[in-house]
């Protein structure tokens, strides 16, 4: 296949980048990142080098690419998910489970993809500074969903603050819209634990680290956020509950 040739195609969105990245997603699922390259996309998709070279110079601007599509895809996801829910007059917990199981399909659907970003680190590769900004969507859709139930009330304040000065950088607390006062204080800083938490548990459950403890891996996802999203003084309904 000449990539130059879809360009000349009706459909549009099949650009060269796109079907190069299509092969390389592929590649993906048969021989995860560390064994993805030029050569074996151009091999496998019966690609001229040139072509493929001329739109991805490098493997590591193949990666990147298909790093950042990865971030962008799970992040419109959880979007898409909260849009959704505050339009239809949920909670802040309500939201939170919406967006965490968009988050949660997501992966279950894109396992290479979710490994790529979330998985062990590449052999030889730095993610640039190019993937910051859709790697920052996840973690900006948990905080407009945190910062939405503090303004609206929802939040409870935490038993005990933890002592100690501000713990993360500036442009994390940008990201959540500055530091909140007093009892919220350190909100941030929990909900980075809850960020962080939720990524681990997807690694345990994609990965399948918990299907011979957990009886139910959906149900037990559901629960491990709702403890998490306590943390953060907000209240996450579950079985049948509604908010």
């Amino acid at each position: 296949m000449d990539v130059s040739a879809i360009s000349s195609t009706e459909d549009d969105d099949i650009t060269p980048a796109a079907v190069i990245k299509d092969i390389a997603r592929q590649q993906l699922v048969k021989r995860g990142a560390a064994g993805l390259s030029l050569d074996a996309v151009v091999r496998d998709g019966g690609l001229p080098a040139a072509d493929v070279e001329a739109v991805f110079p490098h493997r590591d601007d193949l990666l990147t690419a298909l790093v950042i599509d990865a971030y962008d895809a799970s992040g419109a996801a959880m979007e898409q998910a909260d849009r959704a829910a505050a339009e239809g007059g949920a909670s802040g917990g309500t939201r939170l489970l919406a967006v965490t199981r968009a988050l949660r399909r997501w992966s279950f659907e894109n396992p290479a993809e979710f490994t790529l970003i979330y998985g062990s680190p590449v052999p030889g590769y730095d993610a640039p500074q190019d993937t910051v900004p859709a790697a920052s969507r996840t973690p900006a859709v948990l905080a407009g969903i945190v910062r939405s139930a503090l303004e609206a009330g929802e939040l409870t304040p935490p038993r005990r603050s933890v002592p100690g000065p501000p713990l993360l950088l500036p442009e994390a607390v940008q990201l959540f819209g500055g530091a909140p006062g007093a009892p919220f204080e350190d909100v941030v800083e929990r909900g980075m634990v809850l960020w962080s938490g939720l990524i681990g548990l997807l690694v345990f459950q994609v990965f399948s680290r918990t299907h011979d403890s957990v009886r139910d891996e959906a149900a037990f996802f559901d629960y491990a956020v709702a403890v998490s999203a306590e943390s953060i003084g907000l209240v996450v309904p579950l079985a049948g509950q509604t908010g």
